[in-house]
C-alpha cells in the first residue's frame, strides 16, 4: 500500500545531515532542536523557527576545545548554556562563551598511558566518546564517562550537578568498550535512556533515574544488540532496532517487548511521527533501495511504503513525533519536512 506524502516545510540549511544522523533534541513541552556544528562553534537552531523563515541560530556557543568533533553537546532547557562531552571532559558553556564548569575524567584515546602535553586544545588520536544530556528540569548533567581504574580507566555513567559540574552519582559500566554512545531522556521527565555502541562487539542499553539521593538502573543487555532510537509522550517505553536490522520492537520501560516487527530488515533511523505512527526506513544503510515505510505504533504492523511528490526522497528519516518528519537532500542542502496527505 502507498501512503502519500505532503511537503509541508523546506529550508536550505547548509550542514543539515547532522540534524538527521542525531544532531537533534527534544524534551517534554520543549522546542525540537538542531545542534549543529559549524567552524568552531556549535549553533542551536529552533526547527519551528527555522521553517519560519529565521535563519539566524537561536544561540551560538563556542566549542571548548577547537577539532574535536565527536560525543557532542546537550543545550540546557531554557537555551542559556550548553554541555560539550569532550576527550578528556565534560565542559559546560554559557550563552556568552564563559565557560561556567569543567569535569575532567581520564582520556577517551585508544593507547594505554598515551603522554599529553599540557595543552588543553590537544586532540588526542582515537573516535572513541562518550555522550551528555541535560535532564529535562535543567539540574542535573548525565554524563557517559571515564573514570579512574586499578589498571586502565572504567568506563561510568555519572549523574552531575548543572550549576558547578559536582559529580552526584556514579554508575560503573563494567561490560563496556564503547566506540560512542547517545543519550535520550524520557518525556516522563524522570528517565534517562542510554546507548553505547561497541561496533561489532554489539550495543548496549540503559535506563535510570534519578530520586535526589540516588539513581536507579536498569541493565536490558541480555542480548547486547538493541539500539535506543526513540520515545514518545503517548508511550511509557521506549523504541529500539536490533544492532543488525533484524527487527524493529517497541518495549515498557523495563525492557519487556511489547511489539516487534521483523519481517524486513531495518536501518538505525526510525521514530515516531505521532502517537499512533512510527516511521522506520529499509535499505538505505544496505543501499537496496531506500523505502521509508509507516508503521501502527502499538503493534508495529506496516501500514504502506511512502510515496513523495516529484523526485525520490531517498536517505534517513528524522521522526518530530508532532505528525511530521525531516529528511535532507544533499544535493540541494535543504532539509524537508513532511506530514501524510
Amino acid at each position: 500500500m502507498s501512503i502519500h506524502a505532503h511537503l509541508s516545510g523546506s529550508v536550505r540549511l547548509p550542514g543539515g545531515r547532522a540534524l538527521i544522523h542525531g544532531a537533534h533534541e527534544h524534551r517534554a513541552d520543549g522546542p525540537h532542536r538542531a545542534l549543529l556544528f559549524h567552524g568552531d562553534d556549535l549553533e542551536v537552531h529552533e526547527l519551528e523557527d527555522l521553517f519560519a523563515g529565521e535563519r539566524a541560530p537561536a544561540a551560538v556557543f563556542p566549542m571548548p576545545w577547537p577539532g574535536w568533533d565527536r560525543g557532542g553537546a546537550s543545550v540546557s532547557p531554557d537555551g542559556t548554556f550548553a554541555v560539550f562531552s569532550g576527550q578528556r571532559a565534560v565542559r559546560a558553556v554559557g550563552a556568552d562563551g564563559t565557560a561556567l564548569w569543567e569535569y575532567r575524567h581520564p582520556c577517551w584515546g585508544p593507547l594505554l598511558g598515551h603522554p599529553h602535553t599540557g595543552d588543553e586544545q590537544q586532540v588526542c588520536d582515537g573516535s572513541e566518546h562518550g555522550s551528555v544530556r541535560v535532564s529535562d528540569d535543567g539540574r542535573f548533567v548525565w554524563a557517559h564517562v571515564l573514570a579512574p581504574g586499578e589498571e586502565q580507566p572504567e568506563e561510568c555513567w555519572s549523574v552531575l550537578d548543572a550549576r558547578d559540574g559536582r559529580e552526584l552519582a556514579r554508575l560503573p559500566l563494567d561490560d563496556s568498550a564503547a566506540a560512542g554512545s547517545h543519550q535520550l531522556s524520557h518525556p516522563d521527565g524522570v528517565h534517562m535512556g542510554l546507548c553505547i555502541g561497541m561496533g561489532q562487539d554489539g550495543v548496549l542499553l540503559y535506563w535510570a533515574r534519578w530520586d535526589g539521593e540516588r539513581p536507579t538502573v536498569w541493565d536490558l543487555n541480555e542480548s547486547l544488540d538493541r539500539i535506543l532510537v526513540d520515545v514518545h509522550p503517548a508511550h511509557g517505553g521506549f523504541l529500539t532496532v536490533e544492532h543488525y536490522g533484524s527487527d524493529l520492537s517497541l518495549h515498557a520501560l523495563d525492557g519487556t517487548v511489547l511489539a516487534e516487527q521483523s519481517e524486513l530488515t531495518w536501518d538505525h533511523a526510525a521514530g515516531f511521527v505521532d502517537a499512533d505512527t512510527v516511521i522506520a526506513t529499509t535499505g538505505v544503510v544496505y543501499d537496496k533501495g531506500p523505502r521509508h515505510r509507516l508503521l501502527d505504533a502499538r503493534t508495529l504492523e506496516v501500514r504502506g511504503s511512502v510515496t513523495y511528490p516529484g523526485a525520490p526522497v531517498d536517505g534517513l528519516v528524522r521522526p518530530l513525533g508532532d505528525g511530521s518528519w525531516l529528511t535532507y537532500d544533499e544535493r540541494t542542502g535543504t532539509l524537508n519536512r513532511w506530514t501524510v496527505r
